[in-house]
Order: structure tokens, then C-alpha cells, then sequence
């Protein structure tokens, strides 16, 4: 058993962290690297960790996960150190999860519990906080087993024939039941919302760009360098949950809507997953992806598979189609050779990733003029204005990209404008409805 002290002076209640290390599972990143995930996940939840510790485990046992000897030990831990809460860092069964606290005398809670509870600390929005309460009803429901006596009493019928009634545990669960289905009403509502926000916005057009990534790789921190604002950016696990939505100016003045999203993490529940889906709706829709990575944490590119496996769940993947682009942050906590060999790596890496520090502002002038170039990929075209319309080519700097002005023949009707612009097919058909002499002007020549 690998244990490791803990810094103490955070007076909140007592705890011990217990990651089970099933190394013989393909996939899984170093024990050590979980157990410091789950002290972090710990801490966002202002536990003192008194001890963490890894417990090897050969095969799970089906009562209580770990075996009857480690039980044992991390009990007579529980009893020395007087500890108020074990976090195991794995999923537990609702039997499992009552067998360790009749062993162990204290409250335990598993991966799933601790990163609810954490989300449910955060949630600012109204729909923050539906989403959580929803995931946290699903995970409550298959907790409700007769661990009390009271959970047995009936309550009886209506009328002079008592009946057998119905017992707590399930008045509990249908209770539990009716208040999901509401939830997921209310939900239903807010995704209307979302989508009637989501074609307004394709009305402009502005192209739009999600921000993703494993929590704490930084993307508040970038968000908040792009668009100049002040969303929450701390080093802490899922520092920021609720969505934020900002104008991006890119070069040459072309306005971008840059949506900052809730981390992703390993074994991120399912039942997250499932509540955050309306949320998560505005990364499917979104025309570009940025994926944000912490390239200076050793664990790097497991969080990456990490990132682009609940992706995948979304239907938001590079493989249905979307544009995703890589973000290498935290370039400033480097030594200089690592810089240059990563720099070297991002240009040879097959969708060009870009290297950037959120922190110190390095890079991101080129990640701006890259954006600038991928939401820039719609047709070439060629307008004749007049001179004097400055409210079209407004509407062109606004709306498109302009490449060139020049000044065209000056006939009866006064001088003319040639501007060369990129507009996507939206933004084309519209110019045409405002002005569809331009285009035909230039078509002329």
C-alpha cells in the first residue's frame, strides 16, 4: 500500500483518499497520477485530506470492492486518525458503499458521489442547477436500499380496510421518480431555449467556437485572454461549470461567438454526461472546436483520450464531421528545450496543433489569426459598391472577411468600390437580398 501525506491546514472535515489501483486494466493512467486527480477532487469539495493513499487491488470484491484485509487496515486508519469521510476513487455499488461504512464507522463516498457534490457546490445558473439536481436524483435512486428500519414502515390505505400500504423506501422512490420526471421537463424547456438562442445566432451568422478540454487545463484562463473578460479562472478542479458565451474579435475584424464549457475528467458519470447534454448541445453545434490541453501536466495525452472519448459520446467528434482544433497550454511552465521540441511538434502535428500560455499571452496572436483563417473558408466573392456605402461594406466587415478594396470606374451614376470579400453561403444570401446590384455589377465586369 503506497500512502503520502497531505498538506493539513485547510479546517474543514477530515478525510482520507483511497484510489484502487486495478493497473492490470488497459487504458488506466498511473496509479500515482489518479490519487492526486482524487485529492484535487477532494479539496474542490474543502475536505481536509489527512492521508491519500493507493490500494492495489488483484480483482474487485463483489461486497466491498476492496478486500477483507485492506478493509481491515484502512479501518484501524479510519479509527487512529479520528477521520470524518473516506473517498474511494472508483464507482461503488449501493451494497458496497454500505458494507465500507458499517466496516469502516464513517461517511464514504465514491468518484461519482464526490464529483455531484462538487457540481452541485458550483451551479450558479438556474440551469446549472436543474442539470445537477437531475444527475443527482439519477445516482440517489439506486441508493435507496433497507439500510434504516424506517425505510420498512408501510403507511397504510384510504378507508376503514387498512391494506398493506405502501412502505417508505418505496414512497422514497416514487417521490424520487415523479421529481425526475419534472426536472427533466423543466430541461426540456431550457434545450427550447438553447435552440431558439442557437438559430438567432445563425442569423447574424457569426461563426461560433467551443471551448473543451480536461478541467483545469486552462480554458477559462484562455477564454478569458480571448474575449477580455472576467469568467472565474482558478487552479482548481472544475473552477467554473455554468456555460459563458463572449464576442471574440478576430484579425481583420471579423467577429466570432467564443463559448466557454464545463471540464471534462476521467470516468466522468454518466449520469453528468446525460444532465449536461443540453449544455454540452452547444459543442455539436458549435463550427469549431478548440481542444484545450495542459501540455506541461506528465498525464497530458491520457487526458486528451480522456476528452475525445466523452466527445465522441456527444456526437461531437472529429469523426462526424466537425473541425476541431488542438491547444497546447501552459507552455510558460516549460524549460526552454521542452518549449522548442513542443514547438517543433505542433507544426509537424497532422492538424496543426498551436502552442500558446493563456497566462502570459504567448501565442495567442497565432492562435487568433489561425481562427481567423478556419472560419474564413467560405467563397471568394467579388462586389461592386458605390463609394459612398459605407453601410454596406459595414455590414461585409462585420459579416464576412474583407481581402481588398479598391476603387472601381466612375460612370454617370458616380465612383464605384471593388471589394473583394470571404462570406460563408448564409452570409452571402443575405448581402444579395440587401444589396443584389452589387453582385450583378460585379458579375458584369
Amino acid at each position: 500500500m503506497t500512502t503520502r501525506s497531505i498538506d493539513r491546514t485547510v479546517p474543514v472535515q477530515t478525510a482520507l483518499v483511497v484510489h484502487p489501483d486495478r493497473a492490470r486494466r488497459e487504458g488506466l493512467r498511473a496509479a500515482e497520477a489518479r490519487l492526486t486527480e482524487a485529492v484535487g477532487l477532494a479539496e474542490a469539495l474543502d475536505l481536509k485530506v489527512f492521508e491519500a493513499l493507493v490500494a492495489p487491488m488483484r480483482a474487485p470484491v463483489p461486497a466491498t470492492l476492496l478486500g477483507a484485509g485492506k478493509v481491515a487496515e484502512i479501518g484501524r486508519l479510519c479509527a487512529e486518525l479520528e477521520l470524518d469521510v473516506v473517498v474511494l476513487d472508483d464507482a461503488l455499488s449501493p451494497v458496497q458503499q454500505r458494507n465500507l461504512e458499517r466496516a469502516w464507522k464513517v461517511k464514504v463516498i465514491d468518484r461519482t458521489g464526490l464529483i455531484l457534490e462538487i457540481f452541485a457546490r458550483r451551479a450558479r445558473t438556474r440551469e446549472g442547477r436543474l442539470q445537477v439536481e437531475l444527475a443527482r436524483l439519477a445516482y440517489e435512486a439506486s441508493r435507496l436500499v433497507r439500510t434504516w428500519t424506517h425505510l420498512e414502515r408501510q403507511r397504510g390505505g384510504l378507508g376503514a380496510m387498512g391494506g398493506p400500504g405502501e412502505t417508505q423506501i418505496e414512497t422514497d422512490r416514487r417521490l424520487i421518480a415523479e421529481k425526475i420526471v419534472r426536472l427533466k421537463r423543466e430541461l426540456e424547456e431550457v434545450r427550447r431555449t438553447r435552440t431558439l438562442a442557437r438559430r438567432a445566432r445563425r442569423r447574424v451568422p457569426f461563426p461560433t467556437i467551443a471551448l473543451v478540454g480536461y478541467t483545469n487545463a486552462g480554458k477559462s484562463t484562455l477564454f478569458n485572454r480571448l474575449t477580455q473578460s472576467d469568467v472565474v479562472a482558478e487552479d482548481m478542479l472544475f473552477a467554473t461549470l455554468d456555460p459563458t458565451m463572449r464576442r471574440l474579435k478576430l484579425p481583420d475584424g471579423r467577429p466570432a461567438i467564443l463559448s466557454d464549457t464545463v471540464g471534462f475528467i476521467s470516468n466522468l458519470p454518466h449520469e453528468l454526461v446525460e444532465a449536461f447534454r443540453a449544455t454540452l448541445d452547444e459543442v455539436k453545434e458549435a463550427d469549431i472546436i478548440l481542444h484545450v490541453r495542459d501540455i506541461a501536466s506528465p498525464e497530458t495525452e491520457a487526458e486528451a483520450a480522456d476528452v475525445r472519448r466523452v466527445l465522441d459520446e456527444l456526437g461531437a467528434g472529429e469523426e462526424t464531421g466537425h473541425r476541431l482544433l488542438e491547444v497546447w497550454n501552459k507552455i510558460d511552465l516549460l524549460d526552454p528545450d521542452s518549449r522548442e521540441f513542443l514547438a517543433a511538434r505542433a507544426q509537424r502535428s497532422e492538424a496543426g496543433a498551436i502552442a500558446v500560455s493563456a497566462a502570459t499571452g504567448e501565442g495567442i496572436e497565432r492562435l487568433t489569426q489561425r481562427l481567423a483563417a478556419l472560419v474564413d473558408e467560405g467563397p471568394l466573392v467579388t462586389l461592386a459598391l458605390d463609394a459612398g456605402d459605407g453601410e454596406a461594406l459595414a455590414w461585409l466587415y462585420r459579416h464576412g472577411r474583407v481581402v481588398s478594396r479598391e476603387a472601381g470606374d466612375t460612370g454617370a451614376e458616380g465612383a464605384e468600390m471593388i471589394v473583394t470579400a470571404r462570406l460563408d453561403p448564409a452570409a452571402l444570401a443575405r448581402f444579395e437580398r440587401l444589396r443584389p446590384s452589387a453582385l450583378t455589377a460585379a458579375a458584369a465586369e
